[in-house]
């Protein structure tokens, strides 16, 4: 039986298997090597692998995203780590005008699986504590990853590394060591990229969600059984493509739907999903469509001012509560 792990060592196991299974696998970024990342995630690689391996890259988000680039369109599969996901904005040109359209211009492949440690929750403040997965939804050529448990963690960083796109990692800071979230992964296969699944089965209403919020969400579902309301959970798992059959069983399901995500609304991946469903699934729907993010500010520093605006467990059952009683 195998050791529950975190998610941050689900990560890492990802990986070592992938760089022990294939040499054409290596990894740069910002403090990786002997420091082994500035939350772990690479920690003890360098001493399997070596530098030639593992590169400890300048502070040059521009450099580590265009030398991935480069590396990926001579064969090589690179693992760019951004220290932190708000930081990508530096090498933003890269990704969304090279990485993304380089098969479609002249053919060649871009094995590129770029990591971003995201999201808030952990007193990060406002340049460290960034959404930004909305920013990449509307790029044709690039792929989008964001597990929610350990398993998963593990298998979509397979997946993410053997597809031959420029693909997104989306990895919840908040996540890497809780306790809560352990987990038996073992040997796992890698997703298949576009495909959801349900974290929690329900007929009264949908939460279509991915990351962190996932958790939140089975935690307000939890809570909402005790007064026989049944929530199902629908974990994304990947945002680009995302897999509208899951979601249209889901709300021919349940009728009622909440999308949340940890983003401000405005321009918001929420949006995308709840478009989707008012115009595909408009005729199984007994309610509005309901939306959840942060409020529209910056993350602040101070953790009871970054609590009152983000969305949680208890936010999220009283939207359903809302939802369920239209």
């Amino acid at each position: 039986m195998a050791k529950p792990i975190t998610f941050v060592e689900a990560i890492t196991e990802g990986l070592r298997e992938e760089m022990q299974r294939d040499p054409d696998v290596f990894c740069l970024g910002q403090d990786i090597g002997v420091y082994g990342g500035a939350f772990g995630t690479t920690k003890g690689l360098i001493d399997e692998f070596g530098p030639q391996r593992v590169w400890d890259t300048p502070l040059s988000e521009t450099a580590i995203i265009g030398n991935a680039i480069g590396a990926a369109m001579y064969g090589l599969r690179p693992v760019a780590e951004m220290q932190f996901a708000d930081f990508v904005a530096c090498g933003f040109n890269q990704l969304v005008n090279n990485a993304a359209k380089m098969h479609y211009r002249w053919g060649p492949k871009v094995p590129l699986t770029l990591r971003l440690p995201w999201g808030g929750g952990v007193s990060g403040g406002p340049f460290h504590s960034g959404c930004m997965e909305a920013w990449f939804m509307n790029v044709p050529g690039l792929k989008l990853v964001c597990p929610s448990t350990p398993r998963d963690a593990k298998a979509a960083i397979k997946a993410a590394i053997r597809d031959d796109n420029p693909v997104l990692y989306f990895e919840h800071k908040h996540m890497y060591r809780d306790p809560k979230l352990r987990q038996e992964v073992g040997d796992v296969e890698p997703i298949e990229i576009g495909k959801a699944r349900i974290a929690r089965a329900g007929t009264d209403a949908t939460v279509i969600s991915f990351g962190v919020m996932v958790h939140y969400a089975e935690q307000a579902a939890h809570k909402l059984a005790d007064d026989g309301i049944q929530v199902e959970v629908l974990d994304l798992l990947s945002l680009r493509p995302y897999d509208t059959q899951a979601i249209a069983a889901s709300v021919a399901k349940t009728n009622r739907v909440l999308v949340v995500n940890e983003a401000t609304l405005m321009g918001s991946v929420a949006g995308e999903f709840a478009s989707f469903i008012s115009e595909h699934c408009f005729e199984d729907l007994d309610a509005p469509v309901m939306r959840m993010g942060a409020l529209e500010c910056p993350i602040p520093y101070a953790p009871e001012l970054e609590q009152q605006m983000l969305p949680d467990a208890a936010k999220i059952e009283a939207a359903l509560r809302k939802l369920v009683n239209y």
